[in-house]
């Protein structure tokens, strides 16, 4: 994946493997993340051309903690959180349940704001105007899933971000080599529809300036890792 990143022109490449809670896709415990954190460091030591950044798709839980303990996600380059169940809570719980994820100190980004599949999986009932508060009040950047099953956020919800000042992700959710494509196919035509320009996307920026505009963290926590 990292190869193929740098292949496609990517100056970096967050690598965010789904976590434990998510039973069906393998999702990696504290454990496994941490020896990935290794295994990714010692490839971006060697690898030119791209720097390969560690970090998971940590699942919200029904109460709005994570899966994954606060002292292994602070070791992670970009942690990105995300909605995998119980997509029927009514929509105050639900807003509650991913307000709370987000002032999670470790919470750089969520993933995916709405749960929507397009013809397959409507929404959940969740307060977009409360989520973008939340993403001004606790720094946590909002994703556009570029994705074409998802292209989450919708461009409405791309206007109302941009327009709160809060910047977004465009990435590819990629699951193979053949989805980094994505944001150049479907992602940036989503943004746009949004009103957003390069400057509204976090993404677009080199990666130090990309990191800096994440949460807060020790500099330790950033970067290359022995």
């Amino acid at each position: 994946m990292a190869r193929a990143a740098r292949d496609a022109g990517c100056e970096y490449v967050a690598i965010t493997d789904h976590t434990v809670s998510l039973a069906m896709t393998g999702g990696c415990d504290a454990k496994k993340l941490r020896r990935q954190r290794r295994e990714i460091a010692r490839l971006d030591a060697k690898l030119d051309g791209i720097r390969v950044l560690a970090g998971a798709e940590v699942n919200i839980d029904r109460d709005g903690t994570l899966d994954i303990d606060d002292e292994t996600l602070a070791q992670l380059d970009v942690v990105g959180i995300a909605v995998h169940s119980h997509f029927n809570l009514p929509r105050r719980e639900q807003t509650d349940r991913i307000v709370r994820a987000m002032r999670n100190p470790h919470a750089d980004i969520l993933f995916h704001p709405t749960g929507r599949l397009i013809q397959k999986r409507e929404p959940y009932e969740v307060d977009i105007e409360a989520i973008i508060a939340a993403a001004r009040e606790t720094g946590t950047v909002l994703e556009l899933d570029a994705y074409p099953d998802r292209l989450d956020l919708r461009a409405e919800h791309v206007r109302k971000a941009i327009g709160a000042g809060m910047p977004i992700v465009i990435d590819s959710d990629a699951h193979s080599v053949k989805h980094l494509s994505f944001p150049r196919l479907h992602g940036i035509a989503q943004a746009r529809r949004g009103w957003a320009s390069a400057d509204d996307v976090l993404n677009t920026r080199p990666v130090e300036t990309f990191l800096g505009g994440l949460k807060g963290r020790p500099s330790s926590a950033r970067g290359r890792r022995a």
